[in-house]
């Protein structure tokens, strides 16, 4: 046995924390999507994107049915949503990327049916998709749109909270 000090345990750099886990929810964000991106882009049918998102690994971690409500939703009602976001966006829907496309699309449905998450939860959540997934700036211009169409899809919760 020797009398050498045991070498110190390495430092962690100072204000660096280990990443969050991911909620079931915000995974299924992500695949939803990717999902959309795979249909907006290349026009495939939504039982086809439905099941190459089902193979992917992470999709055992995600929240199924958010998922299926997510991807099928915003696929069916896709024109319904681009009229909402229409009055707040400043060009066609169909000239934005797909990435912020995708993200705005979720966002709204979100709003619009997924009432048992708070307005400014799903905004929060579209905003970090678009800073994962999107340009340098996109989730800034996902925040504006998704802000002012949470008054129009949600009126009395933005404006108690207002």
């Amino acid at each position: 046995m020797t009398d050498a000090p045991a070498s110190p345990a390495p430092k962690k750099p100072a204000g660096k924390r280990p990443a969050p886990q991911k909620s079931a929810r915000r995974r299924s964000r992500e695949l939803a999507l990717q999902g959309l991106y795979e249909w907006l882009v290349g026009g495939a049918e939504a039982g086809v994107i439905d099941a190459h998102m089902r193979e992917q690994d992470e999709f055992r971690l995600a929240d199924s049915a958010h998922f299926d409500a997510l991807l099928h939703g915003c696929i069916r009602e896709a024109a319904a949503l681009d009229a909402v976001l229409a009055r707040h966006v400043d060009r066609k829907t169909t000239e934005l990327s797909p990435v912020e496309h995708g993200v705005l699309l979720i966002g709204a449905y979100e709003l619009a049916h997924c009432i048992d998450i708070p307005y400014r939860v799903a905004i929060n959540e579209a905003v970090e998709l678009a800073k994962s997934f999107g340009g340098t700036d996109g989730h800034k211009y996902v925040n504006g749109v998704l802000d002012k169409a949470a008054a129009v899809l949600r009126p009395s919760e933005v404006q108690a909270r207002r």
